[in-house]
């Protein structure tokens, strides 16, 4: 059903058959891969596909809203699900995983509903660009000044304003590494410009799905790449694989899971402090080989736990059932 609300915006609802144990939206949303959601009433709200999307959940649907310039050719229930890559069966990963790691099978019956979002892939190179060195609530915050300065108006909600995420284009232009200064994104702006006139050289968005897995092209490939962008080092190469391009076996490399990985499954890197280029690929190799080609999922599970075991304020696996909508969600101050 479509009708017109305020500000003649265009407004869609429905829901999907998604069980809570199949999607648990706080921990997805807010765990460090997207940074364009907040929490919204008993749910959540975010900018993705051209839209501004509030989502909540029960036990066994998720329900949404979508507002903005829609078009009425769309199937938003497909871009929705594709968005959680809800064709997947998260039930039936978990039992492989646990088959195969005893590690992932004390920590995974910590936390439920881990899925890998499938994200626009400009949005995710440049998203994480912002990562480094860096938490996820000022994360959020460089973001959505990147959309309100350099994106196209969505539309206006309560009188609160939305904007897609700016164009490769847009963040070539001259005045974009000044701009990002004076707003204090710091040596970030330099990478944030120089990566988008990188990628307009190379042939902009396009260049960017050309390394899709659909194309063919392999993981290491890929990443390969990515890396030959200025600001994206392994970690964030691997980020963009895993949630942007289908590489599901890629695994970035993160202080939370070197020490995971140095604890349980490589004890002989215990005396190493960082994370040099030749230890995460030892790190990621071995995970690799032992989560199989859907790795990358793995490897956010056991982030997760790590983060929910790590934060006293987290909520228990009992009360997440209650409430899988949970505000107080702490990964959303971590380091990624």
């Amino acid at each position: 059903m479509m009708k017109i609300c305020e500000n003649e915006v265009k407004t869609k609802q429905g829901e999907i058959l998604c069980a809570s144990t199949e999607l648990d939206l706080g921990i997805t949303l807010k765990g460090g891969q997207s940074f364009r959601w907040f929490p919204y009433n008993n749910g959540y709200r975010g900018v993705f596909d051209g839209c501004v999307w509030t989502l909540t959940q029960n036990d066994t649907h998720l329900s949404y809203v979508v507002q903005g310039p829609l078009v009425n050719s769309k199937n938003y229930d497909e871009i929705l699900s594709r968005y959680f890559r809800l064709d997947v069966s998260l039930n039936n990963l978990y039992e492989k995983w646990a088959a195969s790691d005893q590690y992932f099978k004390n920590v995974s019956s910590q936390i439920n509903g881990v899925r890998i979002l499938n994200q626009e892939a400009i949005e995710n190179v440049f998203s994480f660009i912002c990562s480094s060195n860096n938490n996820i609530q000022r994360i959020s915050g460089m973001i959505e000044k990147l959309c309100s300065l350099f994106g196209e108006k969505i539309c206006s909600i309560k009188n609160v304003n939305y904007y897609n995420f700016p164009s490769v284009k847009a963040l070539a232009e001259e005045n974009v590494e000044l701009k990002l200064k004076e707003e204090k994104f710091g040596y970030r702006a330099g990478y944030i410009a120089n990566a988008a006139k990188s990628l307009m050289k190379l042939g902009g968005k396009q260049w960017l799905l050309n390394l899709h897995e659909e194309k063919n092209v392999s993981y290491t490939k890929a990443r390969e790449q990515l890396i030959s962008l200025p600001g994206i080092g392994p970690k964030v190469a691997d980020c963009i694989c895993l949630m942007s391009l289908g590489h599901l076996e890629a695994i970035p490399v993160d202080t939370h899971i070197f020490q995971i990985a140095r604890a349980n499954y490589l004890p002989h890197l215990k005396q190493q402090k960082t994370v040099t280029p030749k230890i995460h690929k030892e790190v990621s190799s071995h995970l690799r080989e032992l989560w199989g080609p859907f790795a990358g999922w793995a490897q956010a599970v056991v982030f997760c736990a790590k983060i929910n075991h790590n934060d006293t304020t987290m909520p228990s696996k009992k009360k997440r059932k209650t409430s899988t909508n949970d505000k107080s969600l702490k990964p959303s101050c971590k380091k990624r």
